[in-house]
């Protein structure tokens, strides 16, 4: 039997799993960019590739779901009960990413607040210890200068991410669909937060280790970082995997019985 349906409406059908797609091929592409464009400070680059992708992967996730065809249904049906964003987000997985967020936003406050200038002269990009009497710096260190680009791409996204949860929570759509495109958006924004993450626990790494002068401050830093870069190694496998295929996550939680409906 040939296929009567028009390639138009096969394609609005799949435009978010497209520009999904997309979004994530461009945001590597252009990570791939900025990472090896020429520069005398190395980590800059670096963070605003980090920064691009994740930024890629949230617009791409919030472009296909603007994108979605709504429901052709005969017959509409409501409920009373009032429709939550928490009901259609991961119930598990939502949390740890705003655990996430929360030590990756301390971390930031926490090297700005401690970065002194560089070597060079560059104001809040290491920080200062002393070895051996003689004060060193180390770096690079995640103060203003290079979480500026970070704080920025958080403040732009997560907006714009709970604006388009509120909007799938009470729109049109069964709740499969509105879990489905609610995975995605969620997990767009875990690749950001989860990526800067792992980019700060690095810089931090590095400069603690650079040289043996960072003291038992520095070892007591690393310990406590450390197992952060674990849970953003965690957080973006899941986030990526969720932003490519996010029903079929969201069947595999709704089958453990996961959801209820309100």
């Amino acid at each position: 039997m040939l296929d009567t349906v028009p390639f138009e409406s096969r394609f609005l059908e799949h435009v978010d799993r497209y520009a999904r797609w997309s979004g994530l091929a461009i945001g590597t592409v252009t990570a791939h960019q900025l990472a090896t464009m020429g520069s005398v400070d190395i980590t800059m680059p670096l963070v605003f590739a980090i920064t691009a992708f994740g930024l890629c992967a949230v617009g791409g996730v919030l472009l296909g779901d603007a994108l979605t065809l709504p429901p052709q249904e005969a017959v509409r049906t409501a409920t009373l009960a009032p429709r939550l964003v928490r009901t259609h987000v991961p119930p598990r997985m939502t949390p740890l990413l705003l655990v996430q967020a929360a030590c990756l936003i301390t971390l930031l406050l926490a090297a700005m607040a401690t970065a002194s200038p560089d070597r060079k002269g560059g104001a809040g990009r290491a920080i200062t210890v002393t070895c051996e009497g003689v004060p060193a710096s180390l770096g690079p260190w995640p103060g203003l200068y290079y979480s500026g680009p970070m704080f920025a791409a958080l403040a732009v996204a997560t907006p714009a991410c709970l604006w388009a949860l509120r909007r799938i929570a009470h729109g049109p759509g069964d709740d499969q669909q509105r879990r489905n495109r609610a995975w995605a958006i969620t997990g767009a924004w875990g690749l950001l937060v989860s990526s800067q993450l792992l980019l700060t626990v690095l810089m931090i790494f590095v400069a603690l280790t650079e040289n043996t002068c960072a003291g038992p401050l520095g070892a007591a830093t690393l310990m406590a970082v450390c197992p952060l870069g674990l849970l953003g190694l965690f957080t973006f496998g899941w986030s990526l995997i969720t932003v490519v295929a996010p029903r079929a996550v969201d069947d595999e939680a709704a089958d453990d019985g996961t959801f209820g409906d309100e």
